[in-house]
């Protein structure tokens, strides 16, 4: 008998297979890699299978507890069943105070939402939003040289963490819950898609954690956390727009000696305590989205970004962003341990890309001109009051600036790699104490500091709100100077006036491994998994085993035709970088214009790069193509600058409007509209896909890479030259697998994919295609141009056997 994994409606067999393998990984404590493609139900066989596995071992570990507390074997009978029955009741009776506040908790909201609609339950008090600056709020005050340790956060974690304003680790308050709950940790890349994610929860009816013969499911603890722009109800301070600002004037009204008056009424304290637990216990009691938790937050006259911290230890359920879960520093500012716990990253295709994004620093020969520019202004108003050694250490901070620019000052060319030596090698630098200096630019705040200060007194040296400042990405690229070579490298690029420094990590493992080795399991899940060698090799060389699952679609094959063009008229038809010229780029031009009246619907054309697209509609000016393709349906191109959404919502108005005639869209793989965008039904019919998207090798970062890659590849023993070939490839498969992984989004969609490119025959390339489009590839089908246009047509015409007013084919040769 299969198993009950409680899912809202009938699974469908791949989903019960997905459930059944997700489950056997979290209970063995693996690490898993699992496929199901967009349209399958992803969601909510993810939540189905984690969650009952949580209710099962939450049920399973209640019976041992009861079943292994110490006996006296000479007692009777009687009395160790009595002291069992005793366990069971207290343990029983926990469970039940906590379920019981969460009741109270929900009919609380019932009657609050039968009053007076907005009215908050806590008196507010007013703002003053105009106080006076003093110039001591920007006196460092630093006076501490102990060997401490301060949380250190990378580039992108800034950049998310400065969002998400947690940028300096508040410590716990007396009052927040010291329970663990056992808990998954759901992560994805953005809110939108927690969101969604939230909205499939919110179906789910699970059993009793704890074994009850009263009642049949239990409701969920789940928590969403975000950022104070997302949960911020202090209406001067969200006005402001600017997450950067959010969080600056949010720190502001919590500085020591701020009148009380003049204080976030919001803001959690010793005054407040009950509405901190009111706040924990409605959370929990409902599955919310952000959006609700600001409400929630707004209802009970509580900050709702500082008090949802009281509910992260009570909670099953733990969604958030995923970036911030990729660094120790940035677990630690949210007081979240992955012990024992489980961990799920939701489209994790790009994970990889992911973690080295969060170590990546980068900085500007302009940025750091105005980092010393900003650093002297300060000195040369507190010079003078600077206490202890906070003069020597910001006088050490301008040094190592100076000798970056002076290694910047130096380079010629387009680019190269750099080592730290020759980024140190200034006067004095080798004397510095890299990781003390980073240390006190952490805990005295200097960034901060000086930037508000010279924001205060000049217009003209003003920062960007919507950026990191620019001391803190000096702060970042300070700590990028102290990571072992042997994981990363650093580059230097010159791009126009200006010189770019960029650290580089080479090694995602090493950062990721304190996430497996803390959490039970780590499951990454998505749509477009494939090829998965890389994820094993790169983020779990560590490991013997990996459990890997991938799962057909929920159509059937046929729904779904794919070809290869791999020759026309002319010849053989390759698009590699040699064979890019204005003779191929028009064969292109032709072979569409053919194609688009057999296509039904919406036909979606990706190139390799937003160059690439740009050369061919250079090429395609020269001649009929562009009138060609208008002539047959109306034509709409993706760009770097455009208007996403208003370009796709005319494509889609298009389609509407002449179903049969539709409209094409040309796309760039890696682009705005190759991820999160629903191609279905007539939306994308037929999907071309324009040569094959390889990175460019000849850059100095991919050739250190693909050095480091051959390097471990030889540490096992492979053949020269594999390991970065096969990287090469897999980079470029999984962009293409993620843009043709949109196009059928349920069990009656239909679509057919044409690749346009002699390279995908090659039994290699069409290894590392997803296994359910691999089913509808024939090794024998015609590759010629006409041949697979014939396949096309025919597979429209199944689909749609009534199409009057086929437009007549194209003349264009």
């Amino acid at each position: 008998m299969a198993k009950d994994f409680h899912h809202p409606f009938k699974p469908y067999g791949i989903q019960l297979q997905f459930m059944e393998a997700l489950y056997d990984c979290i209970e063995k404590g693996q690490v898993g890699i699992f496929e199901s493609p967009t349209g399958t139900g992803k969601s909510l066989s993810l939540i189905c299978g984690a969650l009952t596995w949580l209710r099962d071992h939450k049920r399973k570990t209640f019976d041992e507890a009861v079943t292994s507390i110490e006996i006296n074997e000479d007692e009777p009978d009687w009395m160790i069943e009595h002291a069992r029955k005793a366990k069971r009741r207290e343990l029983q009776q926990a469970r039940e105070d906590l379920e019981a506040r969460l009741r109270a908790a929900r009919k609380r909201e019932d009657k609050i939402r039968e009053r007076a609609r907005g009215e908050p339950l806590a008196k507010r008090r007013k703002i003053d939003d105009k106080k006076e600056v003093k110039e001591e709020d920007f006196l460092l005050d630093y006076d501490s040289d102990e060997q401490g340790t301060k949380p250190a956060f990378a580039n992108e974690t800034i950049k998310l963490m400065e969002e998400l304003g947690m940028l300096q680790k508040e410590s716990k308050d007396d009052y927040e819950e010291e329970v663990d709950e056992l808990k998954i940790f759901v992560c994805s890349r953005t809110h939108s898609q927690l969101s969604q994610f939230v909205g499939e929860l919110q179906r789910v009816r699970l059993p009793p954690g704890l074994p009850d013969d009263e009642k049949t499911t239990e409701d969920l603890k789940h928590l969403s956390l975000g950022s104070r722009q997302n949960l911020c109800i202090n209406p001067k301070v969200v006005k402001l727009d600017k997450p950067t600002a959010i969080n600056e004037r949010c720190i502001e009204l919590q500085k020591p000696g701020i009148p009380t008056d003049e204080k976030c009424p919001f803001l959690p304290g010793k005054d407040n305590q009950d509405l901190v637990l009111d706040f924990r216990d409605h959370a929990l009691a409902r599955v919310r989205d952000i959006e609700d938790a600001a409400g929630l937050g707004r209802k009970l006259g509580i900050c709702p970004y500082y008090a949802s911290r009281s509910a992260i230890g009570p909670a099953e359920v733990v969604t958030l962003p995923y970036p911030l879960l990729l660094q120790k520093s940035a677990r630690d500012a949210l007081g979240i341990s992955l012990k024992h716990h489980v961990v799920i990253i939701d489209e994790a295709h790009n994970l990889m890309d992911a973690i080295e994004g969060v170590h990546t620093a980068t900085i500007t020969q302009i940025q750091l001109k105005r980092a010393r520019e900003l650093l002297m202004v300060y000195l040369q108003k507190f010079k003078n009051r600077l206490k202890g050694g906070n003069g020597v250490h910001v006088a050490q901070v301008v040094r190592v600036i100076d000798s970056l620019l002076s290694f910047t000052t130096s380079l010629t060319g387009p680019g190269g790699t750099a080592e730290p030596s020759q980024l140190l090698s200034g006067k004095g630098v080798d004397q510095i104490n890299l990781a003390k200096l980073v240390r006190y630019m952490t805990q005295s705040k200097l960034a901060r500091k000086v930037e508000c200060y010279v924001s205060q007194v000049s217009e003209n040296v003003g920062k960007d709100e919507t950026e990191v400042p620019t001391l803190t990405q000096i702060q970042n690229f300070f700590m990028a100077l102290m990571n072992p070579s042997k994981e990363g490298r650093f580059f230097w690029s010159t791009e126009g006036d200006d010189h770019v420094l960029r650290y580089m990590l080479l090694d995602p493992s090493e950062p990721f491994r304190d996430v497996v080795d803390s959490a039970r399991a780590v499951v990454l899940v998505g749509g477009t998994m494939s090829p998965m060698t890389d994820y094993k090799r790169q983020l779990f060389p560590y490991l013997s085993e990996v459990t890997t699952f991938s799962c057909g679609h929920l159509v059937p094959p046929s729904s779904l035709h794919v070809g290869i063009i791999a020759s026309d008229q002319e010849g053989p038809v390759e698009f590699s970088f040699k064979s890019r010229n204005k003779a191929n780029f028009r064969r292109i031009g032709v072979i569409l214009a053919k194609l688009a009246p057999l296509a039904y619907g919406g036909m979606v054309v990706f190139f390799p790069s937003y160059g690439f697209l740009t050369q061919v509609l250079e090429a395609w000016h020269g001649g009929d193509f562009l009138k060609e393709l208008k002539r047959h349906k109306p034509l709409f191109c993706d760009s770097r600058t455009g208007s996403t959404d208003a370009m796709f919502n005319m494509y889609g108005e298009a389609i509407k409007k002449d179903a049969k005639r539709g409209a094409m869209l040309l796309s760039v793989i890696g682009g705005k509209l190759s991820e999160g965008i629903n191609f279905a039904d007539d939306l994308g019919r037929c999907v071309v896909v324009v040569g094959l998207p390889f990175p460019n090798l000849d850059t100095p970062e991919w050739k250190t890479r693909m050095r480091y890659l051959e390097a471990k590849a030889a540490e096992r023993g492979e053949a020269r030259g594999s390991a970065s070939k096969e990287h090469a490839e897999n980079v470029c498969m999984r962009s293409v697998n993620q843009a043709i992984g949109r196009v059928i989004r349920h069990k009656d969609d239909w679509a057919s994919i044409v690749l346009l490119d002699a390279r995908y025959g090659r039994e290699g390339i069409q290894a590392k295609l997803p296994g359910w489009i691999r089913a509808s590839l024939s090794t024998t089908a015609p590759t010629k141009a006409e041949k697979v246009m014939q396949g096309v047509a025919s597979f429209s015409d199944m689909h749609e056997a009534v199409r009057p007013g086929r437009l007549q084919p194209s003349t264009v040769a």
